[in-house]
């Protein structure tokens, strides 16, 4: 049974797509919801122009308006709708995007059942508040990114200023290193490791992708409360600088394999 004051939006231009997802939500007994398939995007803003939605998923790769410009016309009238992508498209290609739209969280679209059930937890905190946006420093437990070389989900996303600062934080992120995400936004990314591991940062993982490479590897985390634990990580750069990092503790990520620099 769901409950009937609680609705998301799922946009796909893929109908099983869009319904699969649907499906996903309306059975999941944690989140108890009724879910929308709509698989045009106009037809989808149509509906958040008239409708009641507590939450939107949506594809980015549309025909007539990405799921970034999607996000950016419904918020002329719905401002605060959080809105989450479901997509193929990696974060560090449309990272500026994400931060200047606004957007709540990002999921990755990845096989089987593990894409689904990021996306199940993650719509679940959009719904229950927890969820801010790309750019606002609030949170969304974002962005699932795939770690081609270890094959393994990466479920914690920052995103980091040309200036080294946190821009965005999601809500994953933040808690794994003990942070409420907007105690991080605006904060050096220093502050999250110790300093020798700061320095092999600096030294070796960044000016690696700042070439162009995509830094995989373990590196170690400094919490809020000072300890430390092993953390598997991904670094990627956008086009415009910013620097787009995906983690998992170590020993919880795919048998504890990960792709050393």
């Amino acid at each position: 049974m769901t409950d009937s004051s609680l609705r998301v939006l799922c946009v796909d231009d893929e109908p099983g797509l869009a319904a699969l997802v649907a499906a996903y939500l309306e059975r999941d007994d944690g989140i108890g919801c009724e879910a929308v398939a709509e698989t045009d995007p106009e037809a989808a803003l149509d509906r958040i122009e008239r409708e009641a939605f507590d939450c939107v998923v949506s594809d980015y790769d549309m025909p007539g308006r990405t799921g970034i410009e999607l996000l950016s016309a419904a918020r002329e009238s719905e401002p605060d709708l959080p809105f989450l992508l479901f997509s193929a498209t990696e974060p560090d290609a449309i990272a500026a995007e994400m931060v200047r739209a606004g957007v709540s969280d990002y999921v990755a679209k990845r096989g089987g059942v593990d894409g689904y059930t990021a996306l199940l937890r993650r719509v679940g905190h959009a719904i229950d508040g927890d969820g801010g946006s790309f750019g606002a420093g609030d949170e969304g437990e974002s962005a699932a990114a795939v770690d081609p070389a270890a094959d393994v989900a990466l479920d914690g996303v920052c995103t980091v200023a040309p200036d080294g600062t946190f821009e965005f934080v999601g809500d994953e992120y933040g808690r794994l290193y003990g942070y409420e995400p907007d105690e991080l936004v605006g904060e050096r990314w220093q502050r999250l490791h110790p300093d020798e591991e700061v320095e092999h940062i600096r030294t070796h993982v960044i000016p690696a992708v700042m070439e162009g490479e995509r830094w995989t590897g373990t590196s170690e985390g400094l919490r809020a409360d000072g300890t430390t634990f092993t953390e598997s990580k991904l670094v990627s750069a956008a086009g415009d600088g910013r620097l787009v990092i995906s983690v998992s503790p170590f020993d919880e990520v795919a048998g504890g394999r990960a792709a050393s620099d």
